[in-house]
């Protein structure tokens, strides 16, 4: 038996910019039918904010809970199996899926198989089933190793902006011939409008400050990009409201300008959480969050588990195609680096053309084991 030293980065649930690092003792001595992980790294955007935003309604901090009062956003990114006393699950596969901000993992596999890895750990078995499975990156059609950042930093999100839309168009859009999008330069808005693009005979409009103006007008993705001090534009047309900002002021304004030609308004994310609060009478459609692991569900009895991944997956790899023309990735390594991308992020002040890829290692070598 074996002694390692964790760590894990964890937030004050009721108080988002309070957070600290822990140390733990984590054994390689397995009980059986374990696994345990070393998380090699992990990306951190806006879409980690929407997850605090949402933690106890959608039940995001069940996933690695901590001490009372406090809790580990999950992320996506990779892990290695470096213990294991499953039969079907062996040292040194990597893989890909929801991993804490965390040095370890310990996992208590219900099924596996070559293609999937699925948690069945005693809090995880009420929670959404798609973020308990780990894929082996042997078996991923997605994965290469000069993309690992890239598809860490973009399937998440881009599987939720994937099924926002298909919600929408299920609906026929309510109705409507254009989709509003708030805070369009955050990653998930940008899948959004990547895949509304690429919808025949349908508009994706943007929402964004005056900082971010010129780079969402750039990514060729938007039919119209307007500030927020521009809500006022808004043509007289039917639409569908995604809110990704989660900014009361903003909302209140949309429904308001678009009135009766507001026909559905959908809550996601919450980029501007610090200007939130009560719906209260704002006028219009009710505000409805989207819960995307409902929208899986459907569309796996209606495709089938092998046609809803190979819809996904052929728009996936070509908004990974797309990336390279304005995701420039960056990497950090220890606390220091994890704490700042993570204030820059909950702060609204990171660069929307940077992806941010953490690891609680100190460096990339000890990232990688090495």
């Amino acid at each position: 038996m074996s002694e390692l030293t964790g760590l894990d980065f964890i937030v004050d649930k009721s108080a988002w910019h309070k957070t600290r690092f822990v140390e733990t003792e984590v054994s390689t001595d397995l009980a059986p039918g374990q696994v345990l992980f070393r998380v090699d790294r992990f990306a951190f955007t806006a879409n980690n904010i929407s997850y605090a935003m949402a933690g106890d309604l959608l039940r995001y901090w069940y996933f690695f809970p901590k001490e009372e009062g406090w809790g580990c956003l999950p992320t996506m990114g990779f892990g290695d199996v470096i213990a294991s006393t499953h039969d079907d699950v062996a040292v040194g596969t990597r893989c890909s899926g929801f991993f804490p901000m965390s040095r370890y993992l310990l996992i208590e596999p219900a099924a596996a198989n070559p293609g999937s890895i699925v948690d069945g750990v005693a809090h995880r078995r009420e929670l959404a089933p798609v973020y308990n499975q780990y894929q082996p990156v042997a078996n991923d059609p997605l994965y290469s190793v000069e993309h690992e950042d890239v598809l860490a930093l973009t399937r998440g999100l881009f599987t939720t902006a994937f099924l926002a839309e298909d919600f929408l168009a299920d609906s026929d859009l309510y109705g409507a011939k254009s989709v509003l999008i708030s805070s369009a330069s955050s990653k998930t808005s940008i899948a959004l409008a990547f895949v509304v693009a690429r919808r025949a005979q349908t508009k994706a409009v943007g929402l964004t400050s005056v900082a971010h103006l010129e780079f969402v007008k750039r990514l060729g993705f938007y039919d119209q990009v307007l500030t927020y001090d521009e809500i006022g534009a808004l043509a007289d047309d039917p639409a569908v409201f995604v809110d990704m900002a989660g900014n009361t002021k903003v909302t209140r304004g949309v429904h308001e300008q678009l009135g009766a030609n507001l026909k559905f308004s959908q809550r996601i994310g919450g980029t501007h959480w610090h200007a939130g609060g009560d719906d209260g009478d704002i006028p219009g459609p009710k505000r409805e969050f989207f819960f995307a692991p409902a929208q899986i569900k459907k569309r796996i009895v209606d495709w089938g588990p092998q046609g809803f991944q190979e819809r996904l997956g052929a728009l996936l790899q070509a908004f990974i195609e797309s990336s390279a023309k304005w995701l420039r990735v960056e990497r950090g390594y220890g606390r220091e680096q994890v704490e700042r991308v993570y204030g820059a992020t909950l702060e609204g002040s990171a660069s929307p053309a940077q992806g941010n890829i953490l690891s609680l290692w100190d460096d990339e070598r000890s990232a990688a084991g090495r």
